[in-house]
């Protein structure tokens, strides 16, 4: 029996990252680029991808939503993207915090990483839920109110995340960049370098610490994490089968209790609790909330 579940989870954890890589591939398959150091400049750029995924990566085929947003918000025009909004409450009302565990490259480094066979470990409980709040700041303050009030004040606004914070945008944009046009060198400045550092920082963090960009810092997975209780999406723990053994606790890459929290704004649905569960209580898809409003209407009859 154990042998069993250990196969379904390394199955399960296969299937997720073949996912992730294919994804990764996808979003950017302009592998020119990569060889000539230019930014894939075809009309699809004008749409947006609901995951993080730098504008600037030479292979990118489409845009990053949070870089869209901020450069409407930035803008002269003054205007709101409702296309860019509509894109990501669409996402977030199908799919939630899905998008982080299935589709995300970043995440994928972040899983590759965490792989590596160095001691893991977690922040002091208390440090750890303080800090998850700081993803919220940075989607209020970087990517939306910075730009509008630095907008109002000179006319046109910086996209502060990407520009100072970011550290996929480092990782997928300026570093294939200069690797290909290293004349770019010479034009790098302090910004540059403090780009870097924090992608070191997020990536030694992630060899130890499970995922600590999307718990701490990332803006789009503050935004899909509001959607998670109300998705089309859902994820349910049947308490008639739950052994209440943890395995899916120990499983959870966002360090959270599923039993509690499986629908919570903290996680990203990647399934490692429901493969992990040895009782299958863990269920998940889209036809649970259709069951609920069922459920619902019989009791009201």
């Amino acid at each position: 029996m154990f042998g069993v579940h250990r196969n379904r989870v390394k199955r399960h954890s296969r299937r997720r990252l073949l996912i992730q890589a294919l994804v990764a591939c996808v979003s950017n398959g302009y592998v020119q680029g990569f060889v000539t150091g230019k930014v894939f400049g075809s009309p699809t750029k004008a749409f947006c991808i609901p995951w993080l995924n730098c504008y600037s990566c030479p292979g990118a085929v489409a845009s990053c939503p949070v870089g869209s947003l901020q450069t409407v918000l930035g803008g002269r025009s003054r205007g709101v993207s409702f296309y860019v909004m509509g894109l990501l409450v669409l996402f977030g009302v199908v799919l939630g915090r899905l998008v982080c565990g299935f589709l995300c490259p970043f995440g994928l480094v972040q899983d590759l990483l965490h792989r590596i066979p160095l001691p893991k470990f977690e922040l002091p409980h208390k440090v750890d839920r303080a800090m998850r709040w700081l993803k919220y700041a940075v989607a209020g303050l970087l990517v939306v109110a910075l730009p509008v009030v630095l907008r109002a004040a000179t006319g046109t606004g910086a996209p502060f995340f990407c520009k100072f914070l970011c550290p996929a945008g480092t990782l997928e944009g300026a570093l294939p960049l200069m690797a290909a046009n290293p004349r770019l060198g010479a034009q790098v400045g302090g910004l540059f370098w403090w780009k870097v550092a924090v992608l070191v920082l997020v990536m030694l963090l992630a060899i130890c610490v499970r995922r600590p960009f999307c718990k701490y810092l990332c803006p789009l997975g503050a935004f899909y994490g509001l959607f998670n209780r109300v998705s089309l999406y859902q994820m349910r723990v049947e308490r008639s089968s739950c052994a209440s053994c943890h395995s899916c606790a120990g499983a959870c890459p966002m360090g959270l209790d599923p039993e509690r929290e499986v629908n919570g704004p903290e996680c990203i649905r990647c399934g490692n609790c429901k493969a992990a569960c040895p009782t299958s209580a863990i269920v998940a898809g889209f036809e649970l909330r259709a069951r609920e409003a069922l459920a619902k209407r019989d009791s009201a009859a």
